[in-house]
């Protein structure tokens, strides 16, 4: 059969280059020995997960660490899963998480000199390659119908065998130059398919930069290379890309290990010297007392829009992320407490060898620890990013008083202060922290109690309408102290803590006690940071409104009633 006759007659194409000449095209990078080359390669679907962002964080600290490149590639060889923005979704939540790429699709750089980044803009490359293959008797055309493939793989499913189009199932291998040109007078479709040159009889060992030496079986899988459009397989372009863009290091999860074969056979007709394979470990979960993957289905955590809306400090993310993917991570942590992450040197070696388990609670842990650092203008920023896209139209309002938000924030948060508050894991906690503070989201959540040997109501009315008519808001915090047990003693309370332990037989409570009061009054909870400072925030007609008798108790009936 004059193969070079059916190449032409197969891919017509008169203007393909040569596939030589893609050796000048896309020349070796001029990178350091030991410079790691890596890439992200997702498919356009619209959705992206954690699984790509652990994938994603490997790549990039492999990449610079080393003093290389972290490359964006877009795998579009499916059209029909195409989702628009799904690329501009992809960098601006990798983005939010501090993962920034070097080049690639969509990605403004002058490195950008291995493009396209798109795969179905380098249709003529692959074409180029299937026509050099098909040339030298490695690739063939299949004529299969997709009814005719199913009725194989049902037949193979019945006799419990390697589903497939290899050896005698492969019925398109060995097509007669007569019956191949009848097909094609005929307008009958096809794809390329490579003819495997592996049997299932032969093993090797491979070794992988995460699982170190694992043994494989040969390929003999008659696998499609072009599609009946012209537009490659994932498996065909993924090898000619990794080639071409220079990859050094795929980094890919486990499920990867059955295409191993397939791939390593691919860069071996084509002529190329494969890249480093690293296959992580799922990621898992514990469910009950068993493990097991994160699912989309059952798993919201596992989309990543869950810590965006929540809003986990993305910095928490990374940095939790990044002790799943290097176990010495975290000790280096512990002797770097102020350390900047990136500094850490990151090993593809330490990484797990098995299912890495994701513990969502430890992951709170590290948020409410770093959320916990922040300055007043780094925690203003951060709420009010989350507020932005997530918040009601009364948080919005808020936060456009930055001043304001930033002296409720060195209060609550207790920046400057002696002890930092460290139970804030989330951004929607933070926000909802700050409702009090504006008439339009203060509600009591909290109700007052009973005092002893009196009426509620009479008791609350006393300490109210006593210190309404005494507050000053040029008081510091010792004259305020001082007027609040003044007004405490007069309604029944005592003004000293060591006389109600003394006799608490004669008191209502303690001072404490009637600070509770005012507490719930002016903040609708019966916990919160230092009342002076608050009143002091919230100004003193504000504050006088919360302490009218008449509309505190409206608020008070209103949560009981909710309580």
């Amino acid at each position: 059969m004059d193969l070079k006759k059916l190449a032409r007659a197969l891919i017509p194409d008169e203007n393909l280059l040569p596939p030589e000449s893609y050796e000048e095209v896309y020349p070796p990078r001029n990178a350091e020995k030991g410079a790691e080359i890596t890439r992200l390669a997702p498919s356009p679907t619209g959705f992206i997960h954690l699984g790509n962002l652990y994938s994603a964080l490997a790549d990039e600290r492999a990449a610079h660490t080393t003093g290389g490149v972290f490359y964006l590639r877009i795998e579009d060889t499916d059209e029909k899963r195409k989702v628009e923005g799904a690329v501009e979704s992809v960098i601006r939540s990798l983005k939010y998480f501090g993962i920034k790429f070097d080049e690639g699709a969509e990605i403004d750089s002058p490195l950008n000199k291995y493009g396209p980044y798109y795969q179905r803009q380098r249709a003529e490359i692959y074409r180029s390659f299937a026509k050099k293959l098909i040339e030298e008797g490695l690739a063939y055309p299949c004529f299969c119908s997709a009814e005719e493939l199913d009725a194989v793989r049902e037949k193979q499913t019945a006799n419990k065998e390697t589903t497939g189009y290899y050896g005698a199932y492969a019925k398109c291998r060995n097509l007669s130059e007569k019956e191949i040109y009848n097909f094609l007078a005929q307008g009958k479709p096809f794809v390329i398919r490579l003819k495997s040159q592996g049997s299932i009889e032969n093993k090797f060992t491979f070794r992988d930069a995460i699982k170190g030496d694992i043994t494989v079986t040969e390929n003999d899988q008659d696998v499609v290379i072009l599609k009946s459009d012209g537009i490659p397989t994932y498996h065909f372009a993924h090898a000619i890309d990794d080639h071409f863009m220079r990859t050094t290091l795929v980094i890919r999860g486990e499920e990867w290990l059955s295409s191993l074969p397939v791939h390593l056979e691919l860069h071996k007709v084509l002529g190329f010297k494969p890249p480093r394979y690293a296959h992580t470990c799922s990621l898992m979960k514990m469910d009950g007392a068993t493990k097991r993957k994160l699912s989309k289905r059952k798993d919201p955590e596992l989309s990543l829009d869950y810590y965006r809306k929540a809003g986990y400090y993305p910095l928490a993310v990374v940095k939790y992320l990044m002790t799943v993917l290097n176990s010495n991570f975290e000790e280096w942590t512990l002797k770097n407490p102020e350390g900047d992450y990136r500094d850490f040197k990151f090993k593809i070696d330490k990484m797990g060898k098995s299912g890495a388990l994701f513990d969502l609670e430890k992951l709170c842990d590290v948020s409410k620890t770093e959320i916990s650092r922040l300055s007043a203008e780094d925690c203003f920023d951060f709420l009010n990013g989350w507020v932005e896209e997530f918040g009601f139209e009364s948080d919005k309002k808020h936060f456009e008083n930055k001043e304001y938000i930033i002296k409720i924030l060195n209060l609550i948060m207790g920046i400057g202060g002696k002890k930092r508050r460290k139970d804030i894991e989330r951004a929607e906690q933070g926000v909802r922290l700050l409702d009090y503070f504006f008439d339009d989201t203060f509600t009591h959540t909290d109700v007052f109690k009973t005092y002893r040997g009196d009426k509620s109501a009479e008791t609350v009315k006393a300490v109210l309408e006593g210190f309404a008519k005494v507050y000053d808001p040029a008081d510091d915090n010792s004259q305020w102290f001082a007027k609040l047990k003044a007004v405490a003693s007069a309604a029944g309370f005592a003004g000293e803590t060591s006389d109600w332990k003394a006799h608490p037989e004669n008191y209502k409570g303690s001072v404490s006690d009637a600070a509770e009061i005012l507490r719930i009054a002016l903040t609708g909870k019966a916990n919160s940071p230092d009342l002076c400072t608050i009143m002091g925030i919230l100004g003193k007609e504000r504050c006088l409104e919360r302490l009218s008798v008449e509309k505190c108790f409206a608020r008070n009936a209103a949560a009981a009633e909710k309580n």
